[in-house]
């Protein structure tokens, strides 16, 4: 063994007897160096047995004890160097291995001793006989030996009169005794902790299926409530529609000229109808949403074309010339590829929610390139602002902002929700920079391409993938009603 060697005392093997001296010195030392008792009875076995193969192999030979370090600062091995000059040991690697047993039984007793210590070395030749190295590391809250301590160490265990070795025997079936309680006691614990873990896996199991039923109960909650909403869109869509068109007519004046009271009457019961069909057409897109049902339609449009579109649907909304709405420049932006039906949708709710809040001063909407390919699009108003506390709490369903404008225009809490969780379909996300008095910024992030968004998000979205033309003839439709 490399490192500094601090010599402690030597022993012949010349006699049966000396095997057991070596025992007693090698446990003494350990325990003389701070060893607990485990490690003393491991390293005492093992030099034993080591030399008892020196004595009966090898003709005899010497036990050498030393302090080695590997470290300075390590506190250091114990290390007992058993050799001998007897004929060697040809099949070094079988023999370690524990593979190879003679007649006599040469062999297991080198690899069971190798188990019992923290440092093995073993070199065997037919001409310079074997030499087995034996360590354990000393506790590490013991200060490094210095030669100091070893002369006194050592002086101490040679004073010890060894006992014979009927008292050797004894101590080492009290050892085993010991050794077999404690072997007891952790077969119980083992016992113990298999029993715990059967009662464990029994409450886990039952868990499981619990959590399985009310997944089951939840599937069913989920799936009756979109079949509930479905049904109620038909029943509520129709009659809506139908109000709608009537009041077109009434104000077309078909059977008649209205008067001012009349107009004024019918234009309110338009703008509730209006505000019903929002309602249910939010509704729907939420449960859809929620159930998985949701269809994304990619296809590839230009962003000046969907601005175009935009700039016609907010026209009818703005009321006077109070509040000016902009598009910024968008020429030079690359086309998109992803659903543009629900970006629409997305930047429609934005936009709507700004000319609701704002009463005089500027929208503008932006678009910018991201150096990693995804599309920037900006609604800043110079509305009311929102306060910090309150930022988070509008993208939650029916998350409502108390104050004079919102009483007045009071919408459905469901806007703002919607929005962020169609972005996040598209891969996209949903931001808001504001301030109480200084206007508004809401920021839609989503990936120029929607097969790329799709990856990095890990989503699996169960419906087909229709053409955009259909769903902008859809939304042109419902908008017309």
């Amino acid at each position: 063994m490399s490192g500094a060697v601090i010599p402690l005392l030597s022993l012949d093997l010349r006699y049966e007897h000396d095997i057991v001296l070596a025992r007693q010195r090698a446990r003494e030392l350990a325990a003389a160096f701070g060893c607990d008792g485990q490690d003393q009875i491991r390293l005492a076995t093992a030099v034993s047995e080591i030399a008892r193969n020196a004595f009966q192999y090898g003709g005899g030979g010497t036990v050498q004890f030393q302090v080695v370090h590997q470290r300075p600062e390590d506190a250091g091995v114990l290390v007992a160097r058993v050799s001998d000059k007897g004929p060697g040991i040809a099949n070094v690697q079988e023999v370690l291995n524990g593979e190879h047993v003679s007649r006599t039984g040469m062999g297991v007793g080198i690899a069971g001793a190798r188990r019992l210590v923290d440092w093995f070395q073993f070199v065997s030749s037919e001409t310079a006989g074997t030499t087995v190295e034996l360590g354990r590391s000393l506790p590490a809250r013991t200060a490094p030996v210095t030669a100091h301590d070893a002369q006194q160490v050592s002086t101490a265990v040679a004073r010890n009169v060894p006992p014979g070795p009927f008292e050797e025997i004894r101590q080492q079936n009290q050892e085993l005794v010991h050794a077999l309680d404690e072997l007891r006691a952790g077969q119980r614990e083992v016992e113990r902790l298999n029993a715990e873990l059967e009662e464990t896996n029994r409450g886990v199991l039952a868990l499981y299926a619990e959590l399985d039923d009310r997944a089951q109960e939840l599937r069913r909650a989920s799936e009756a409530k979109s079949r509930f909403l479905s049904d109620i869109s038909h029943e509520l869509r129709t009659p809506l529609t139908s109000v709608l068109n009537l009041t077109n007519i009434l104000l077309m004046g078909a059977d008649g000229p209205l008067t001012s009271e009349q107009e004024l009457q019918i234009r309110l019961i338009q703008t509730s109808v209006g505000s019903l069909t929002e309602l249910v057409n939010d509704l729907l897109d939420l449960a859809k949403i929620e159930a998985g049902k949701t269809t994304i339609r990619v296809s590839e449009f230009a962003i000046p074309e969907l601005f175009a579109s935009l700039r016609g649907v907010c026209r009818p909304l703005m009321s006077g010339d109070a509040v000016a709405l902009h598009f910024d420049d968008s020429l030079a932006m690359p086309p998109m590829r992803t659903d543009e039906g629900r970006l629409a949708q997305i930047l429609r709710n934005l936009l709507s929610n700004a000319i609701k809040y704002t009463e005089r001063g500027t929208i503008r909407v932006h678009a910018s390139m991201t150096p990693d390919g995804l599309v920037c699009f900006s609604v800043a108003d110079s509305g009311i602002g929102i306060s910090p506390d309150d930022q988070e709490r509008i993208f939650q369903d029916y998350g409502q902002i108390d104050g004079p404008i919102q009483r007045r225009v009071r919408g459905t809490g469901l806007g703002l929700p919607l929005t962020r969780k169609l972005a996040t379909l598209l891969g996209g996300t949903v931001s808001v920079t504001s301030s109480v008095g200084c206007g508004s910024t809401f920021t839609v992030t989503i990936p120029r391409d929607y097969d790329g968004a799709r990856m990095a998000a890990g989503q699996a979205l169960p419906d087909a993938i229709e053409s955009a033309s259909l769903r902008r003839a859809a939304h042109a439709t419902q908008r017309a009603s």
